[in-house]
């Protein structure tokens, strides 16, 4: 029995290996006594270094051949730290333009300041720029405002068959936008008034470039635009209408580039992100959509409103001011997807904007204007009957702001009889805050246009002059640079039909602003 378990033994040991040779465990890697993890961690802890020898490099340079002729082909993209000194370099030489002809300009014939001297006003300039769009410092321009002299205030300088709904300016002052209930959408000169007309494609090229057929009994998209918006390199405008799509323009050829769906009822209000081509569009289907121009992308949904999205506003950062039907206002913090609350007394609110990033004015329907700071859930100030009507529907004259109905008192009941505050044509429908600055503008039916003093220190609001314009003023728009004032007007509201001016001039009208 021994000798035959030995004979099988060996045939089981011979079984798996080759014939005519012995099997040895030590050949066996299953008996290995150093695991390949164990003798790569003795490799790193000998700091063996490669010298890279001819032949290693010669089998690299033959295996990367190919590849390096391709980067030599193709050019390099620039990464976003290189485009940052680019457009730094550029802003850079213009600045150094803008020294140089100062300089010229008081010294004549003398030479121009050495290369530090300019490099030092170059920054000063460029620091009291970022101050300033930042919100950090305010630029002082209510208090040197001087009154209005011309009686007849604003002078409109561009007509439209209907109501205006929405005016845009470019971030250089020198091209507005306006569009109305019709769909006309015009790009006109701030100094001529020469109008351009933007054409709309027809069916199949609107399809082509991302348009969804039109719901309901509709046979074709509804040319009604609501709101625009244009971008900070003055590239791209934006406008958005009941056709629930956001379209995207090139302002040099005036073409219509694309149209972006995703809305399910009409875009109320568009904004760009100062310095970028991010757009945010707000609609009555109670989102705020975030998309991108550059890349022609959808981005992100903002929710939170249980109602129809009304006005909604944005400064640098990525943050979105919003008002609703719900009788609240809302600031969304994009980057942390958190977002504030604020309500304000029971009012509904139609409009709002940015002072700075802690500070915002709102409007709302019975005529009061309201604000807030960023640390507080109710309004820091209010001012009531900001737009005061009287019984027989005529305007106040007004001769300076000694002379505005009862305004000026802080937080309180007003009780003025014969003063209509809840009707149709006092609601606030538009305000706009001069960018940096202390100065806004509020606008309704009531036949004038407002300018306020914003003091933050105070946290008040001040009034300081009425300037007289018949009709709805839908939308206000103040030049960067604080010398003239943008106003959209028509017979009726932008989002309605509750109330008309049969006298009133559908179109755009501007009202120099000049300091001391």
């Amino acid at each position: 029995m021994k000798s035959k378990n030995e004979k099988k033994r060996g045939t089981s040991a011979t079984k798996g290996g080759p014939k005519g040779k012995k099997f040895s465990l030590k050949n066996d890697p299953f008996f290995e006594t150093e695991s390949k993890k164990r003798r790569k961690m003795d490799y790193e802890d000998d700091d063996i270094e490669s010298g890279g020898s001819e032949e290693e490099a010669e089998i690299q340079g033959a295996s990367d051949g190919n590849g390096g002729e391709d980067e030599d082909e193709n050019e390099i993209e620039e990464t976003p730290g290189e485009i940052r000194k680019r457009v730094a370099t550029e802003l850079l030489d213009k600045m150094r333009a803008i020294a140089r002809k100062e300089k010229e300009g008081r010294d004549g014939d003398e030479e121009v300041e050495e290369e530090e001297a300019r490099d030092s006003l170059v920054a000063k300039i460029l620091q009291q720029e970022q101050l300033e769009e930042s919100g950090r410092i305010k630029r002082v321009v209510a208090s040197r405002l001087k009154k209005p002299e011309t009686a007849d205030g604003f002078r409109v300088m561009v007509r439209h068959r209907h109501t205006v709904t929405a005016v845009a300016l470019s971030d250089d002052d020198l091209k507005g936008f306006s569009a109305s209930k019709d769909g006309t959408i015009l790009q006109w000169n701030v100094e001529s008034g020469k109008t351009e007309r933007y054409q709309w494609p027809s069916e199949d090229i609107l399809k082509s470039h991302g348009a969804k057929d039109p719901r309901g009994r509709l046979k074709k998209h509804s040319k009604s635009v609501l709101a625009l918006a244009v971008s900070s390199d003055g590239r791209y405008l934006a406008s958005g209408g009941l056709d629930r799509h956001v379209h995207l323009w090139d302002i040099r050829t005036r073409e219509h580039l694309q149209a972006f769906s995703g809305h399910q009822k009409p875009v109320s209000c568009l904004s760009f992100r100062q310095g970028t081509t991010d757009l945010f569009s707000g609609s009555f289907d109670r989102t705020i959509k975030y998309w991108n121009m550059e890349d022609r992308a959808y981005i992100d949904t903002i929710c939170g409103h249980e109602s129809e999205v009304l006005t909604l506003d944005c400064l640098r950062k990525e943050r979105v001011l919003t008002v609703g039907r719900d009788r609240c206002m809302m600031l969304f913090k994009v980057l942390d997807q958190s977002r504030l609350v604020f309500r304000p007394p029971p009012t509904s609110l139609e409009c709002c904007c940015f002072i700075n990033n802690d500070e915002f004015l709102s409007g709302s329907d019975d005529g009061s204007i309201q604000l807030w700071n960023v640390l507080r859930k109710k309004p820091v100030y209010v001012v009531k009957n900001a737009h005061a009507l009287l019984p027989a529907g005529q305007n106040v004259e007004q001769k300076g702001s000694e002379n505005i109905p009862d305004n000026c008192l802080e937080n309180g009941d007003h009780k003025i009889e014969g003063y209509n505050f809840s009707s149709t044509y006092s609601w606030v429908s538009s305000i706009s805050v001069c960018r940096g600055s202390d100065l806004a503008a509020s606008g309704a039916g009531n036949g004038c246009v407002r300018l306020w003093a914003i003091e933050t220190g105070r946290k008040d609001i001040q009034p300081l002059y009425d300037v007289p314009l018949m009709g709805f003023v839908n939308s206000l728009a103040f030049a960067k640079s604080g010398q003239f004032l943008v106003a959209g007007v028509g017979q009726e509201p932008r989002l309605g039909r509750w109330g008309r001016l049969p006298t009133a001039r559908n179109g755009v009208a501007i009202q120099p602003l000049k300091l001391l």
